[in-house]
């Protein structure tokens, strides 16, 4: 693994968040944005949001329905308000600074054990293990000798990585990123770019033959026609609006009456729409 900082120092990607001015904030901000989300849709969301709502103070004045309209099209919207509650908290009671502590991370809204251990590591530089599945990934292949990790085990895979960090913590931070890259652009699920790693040489997985991975597969999702995209259209409607629509504005979102209507009740439950008067509907807080 010694060679694997030399790698990352020479061929890492120029992410904004990685840039030595963001603040714990703006790392916190990209965690969750990047949640299931690719890096390319993120970066100009990400980069308008911080110029936006530099610090948690100001996004947690700002109202949930423009939140939910600067979030966009990055999806899983309920990460907006859930990123909007941590602002507030993190404002009224941590002096608009975010804890570095992680069960004072893990205690604000949508964060959880992944997220509090990222924004230690790369947002105040800890060294704490931070496993994602490409950093899943690059331990099974190069440590155990496995083309894919199988099934989540949060501690066993944290200890895993807790293992192969350096002593230090600005090194042990970097290395965590380093992994991360790693599994994003070389050690890929599909055609891993093996030519290219750093590991290769001790990589327990080359050395075994790359083996086929025999274990249980997870099948992508489908998106046309489910209720996800469904709700998107709904929301799409809403966002585009200045204000409050009648009900007959989001029946042009989706034909079929029963699965639109299934979704507007979901949408109105989770708090991403709101009632507003008989038989309108807006953004929450407007109105």
């Amino acid at each position: 693994m010694l060679a694997l900082l030399p790698w990352f120092d020479a061929n890492a990607r120029d992410l904004p968040w990685r840039r030595p001015q963001t603040t714990p904030w703006g790392v916190l901000v990209s965690e969750l944005m990047l949640q299931q989300t690719p890096v390319a849709r993120v970066e100009p969301v990400w980069d308008d949001w911080l110029a936006r709502w530099p610090v948690p103070s100001a996004l947690a004045a700002a109202s949930r329905a423009d939140v939910l309209r600067a979030w966009g099209k990055l999806g899983y919207p309920r990460r907006a308000l859930r990123l909007h509650a941590a602002a507030v908290v993190i404002a009224s009671e941590h002096d608009d600074v975010v804890p570095a502590e992680l069960k004072v991370l893990e205690a604000l809204p949508g964060v959880g054990s992944y997220t509090a251990r990222a924004v230690a590591a790369f947002g105040y530089g800890l060294r704490c293990p931070v496993v994602d599945t490409n950093v899943r990934r690059v331990v099974a292949r190069a440590v155990h000798g496995a083309a894919e990790p199988g099934l989540a085990r949060t501690a066993a895979d944290q200890a895993d990585v807790e293992a192969l960090l350096p002593a230090s913590d600005a090194a042990a931070a970097r290395f965590s990123a380093a992994l991360m890259e790693l599994g994003a652009v070389v050690c890929a699920a599909r055609a891993p770019r093996c030519g290219l790693c750093p590991l290769r040489a001790d990589c327990a997985w080359q050395l075994a033959g790359r083996p086929a991975y025999t274990g249980t597969v997870r099948q992508p999702q489908a998106f046309a026609g489910t209720d996800r995209q469904v709700r998107g259209r709904l929301l799409d409607v809403l966002r585009g609006s200045p204000g409050p629509v009648p009900r007959a504005a989001l029946e042009t979102a989706w034909a079929d009456d029963a699965q639109r209507e299934r979704c507007l009740a979901s949408l109105l439950a989770d708090g991403l729409v709101a009632a507003v008067g008989a038989d309108r509907f807006g953004l929450p807080d407007e109105g």
